[in-house]
C-alpha cells in the first residue's frame, strides 16, 4: 500500500507542469514559453528525486525520466541538458549504493531520449513515439539493476517488473498527452479571441465610415461658402474654427479607433479608467447610431487611476459596450447607459441596456469559453473580458430579465494615490 501511495505521489510530481500551466496561463493571452518549461521541470525533478520511492537501500525510484523527456519535448535540448546537470549534482548529493548505477542508467537513457525527441519532432505518429519512449525508459533501469545484481530484481519482482514500468510508461503518456491538449486548447482560444477582436474592430470601422462623413461634409460645405461667397472676416474665422473643430474631433475618433485595433501587449501601467471610458464611448457612439441605439454616460467623476494593461482595458470596454448595443438592436428606443463611481477604493462601472435580456441559465454561463447568446459569435470576447478583469483583481456581476434589459456591474481596484508615482513607469 505504501508503494502505491509513493507511486501516486510521483505521478503528482510528474503532472505538476500541466497543473502549473493551467494555473499560470489561465488569464493570459499567450501560450507557454521555454522558460516556463525549464523552471517547472527543474522544480518537479527536484521534488520527484527528493521524495523518491525505494525498496533497496541506496536506490531511489522517481519520475526523473518522465520529467526529462517532457522537458526535451517542450523545452528543447537546452532544457534537457539543464535537467541532466541537475540530476547529476543532486544524485551525487543524495548518495547511496545506487549512485553509480543511476549514472550508468542515465548515460544510456538520456542519449536515447534525445534520439526519441528528434524522432518525435519529425514524425506524424507522435503517440507511437511516446509509448515507445515509455517502454524503453522503463526497460533501461530494470536491465541495469538486473545486470548488477539479479537478486535485487527477483526479491521484489512486482515492484521492478510492474510498478516502475507502469509509473514511467503511464507517466510519460499522461503528462505529454494532457499538456499537449492544454496547449492546443490555449492556442485555439488565443486564435478565436483575436478573430473576435478583429470582428469587433471591423464592425466599429463600418460605423466610423458613416460618422466621419458627417464632419467632412460640414467642412466641405463651409469651405465652399468661404470660396464662393464674399464674407466678413469674423464669419470666415468662425467657419474656419468650426472646420478645425470638426477635423480635430474626427482625428481624435480615428486615433482612438487605431489604438483599440492595435495588437494587445503584456505591459501594465497607470491608466486613467474614466478617460479610457470616454475615449471608447466616442469610438462606439457611431456604432450605436448605426443601430439606432442611444449611448450615454450619465456621470462625470474625473480621473480614476488603476494599474492595468491599457490595451486590455480598451478591449474590455469595447466588448461590453458593443454587446449592450447589439442587445438593443431589435428594441424600439434602444438605450445603453453607463455610470461610473468610486466606492471604498473600488471603481464601479455600470453598463445598463434595455435590450432583449437573458435568462438565469444564460447569465450563469456568461464568460464561459465558446458560450454566446448571439446567433453569430464564439463568446470569446466576454471570456477574454472576464479573464482580464479577474486578473486585475476585479469582478463582474450581472442582473438581467428576459425582454427586460441587462445590467453589468464591473469593479476595478483603484490605485492608491501614494502608489501612483511608484507605478508611473511601465512594468
Amino acid at each position: 500500500m505504501n508503494i502505491a501511495k509513493e507511486i501516486l505521489l510521483q505521478h503528482f510530481f510528474s503532472l505538476m507542469p500541466f497543473v502549473m500551466f493551467n494555473i499560470y496561463y489561465r488569464d493570459k493571452m499567450r501560450n507557454y514559453d521555454r522558460k516556463f518549461i525549464m523552471i517547472t521541470s527543474v522544480l518537479c525533478l527536484f521534488l520527484s528525486m527528493t521524495f523518491g520511492t525505494g525498496v533497496i537501500t541506496g536506490f531511489f525510484y522517481d519520475s526523473r525520466f518522465v520529467i526529462m523527456f517532457f522537458g526535451l519535448i517542450f523545452g528543447g535540448l537546452q532544457t534537457g541538458f539543464l535537467l541532466l546537470f541537475e540530476f547529476v549534482l543532486y544524485r551525487f548529493y543524495l548518495g547511496g549504493e545506487g549512485t553509480w548505477p543511476s549514472m550508468i542508467t542515465m548515460s544510456i537513457a538520456f542519449p536515447l531520449s534525445v534520439l526519441l525527441y528528434n524522432i518525435y519532432q519529425k514524425t506524424q505518429r507522435k503517440s507511437l513515439v511516446i509509448l515507445t519512449s515509455g517502454f524503453i525508459i522503463s526497460i533501461i533501469p530494470l536491465a541495469t539493476i538486473y545486470i548488477r545484481n539479479p537478486v535485487d530484481v527477483t526479491s521484489h519482482p512486482v515492484f521492478h517488473t510492474f510498478a516502475i514500468p507502469v509509473q514511467n510508461a503511464i507517466g510519460i503518456w499522461l503528462l505529454i498527452a494532457l499538456f499537449q491538449r492544454a496547449v492546443s486548447n490555449k492556442e485555439l482560444f488565443i486564435t478565436y479571441a483575436k478573430n473576435e477582436k478583429m470582428e469587433a474592430v471591423s464592425h466599429v470601422a463600418a460605423s466610423l465610415v458613416h460618422e466621419v462623413r458627417n464632419p467632412l461634409t460640414a467642412v466641405k460645405g463651409f469651405l465652399t461658402l468661404i470660396r464662393e461667397s464674399p464674407l466678413e472676416r469674423e464669419k470666415v474665422e468662425s467657419y474656419i474654427d468650426i472646420c478645425s473643430g470638426e477635423i480635430q474631433r474626427t482625428e481624435g475618433i480615428l486615433s482612438e479607433y487605431l489604438s483599440i485595433s492595435k495588437p494587445i501587449t503584456e505591459k501594465r501601467e497607470v491608466v486613467d479608467l474614466y478617460h479610457q471610458l470616454q475615449a471608447v464611448i466616442d469610438v462606439m457612439r457611431p456604432y450605436a447610431n448605426m443601430h439606432n441605439v442611444h449611448l450615454d454616460m450619465d456621470t462625470a467623476v474625473g480621473p480614476i487611476q488603476i494599474l492595468a494593461n491599457q490595451d486590455n482595458i480598451k478591449q474590455v470596454l469595447v466588448n461590453f459596450i458593443k454587446n449592450a448595443i447589439e442587445a438593443c438592436t431589435n428594441v424600439s428606443s434602444g438605450a445603453v447607459t453607463l455610470r461610473m463611481e468610486v466606492v471604498t477604493r473600488k471603481a464601479l462601472l455600470t453598463i445598463k441596456d434595455n435590450g432583449i435580456g437573458m435568462s438565469k441559465e444564460q447569465v450563469d454561463r456568461l464568460g464561459s469559453i465558446y458560450f454566446s447568446t448571439k446567433t453569430k459569435g464564439t463568446g470569446l470576447g466576454l471570456t477574454f473580458s472576464y479573464q482580464a478583469i479577474h486578473e486585475l483583481g476585479g469582478s463582474v456581476s450581472v442582473r438581467s430579465v428576459p425582454q427586460g434589459g441587462t445590467q453589468f456591474t464591473i469593479t476595478f481596484p483603484v490605485l492608491k494615490n501614494e502608489n501612483i508615482s511608484d507605478h508611473a513607469q511601465t512594468i
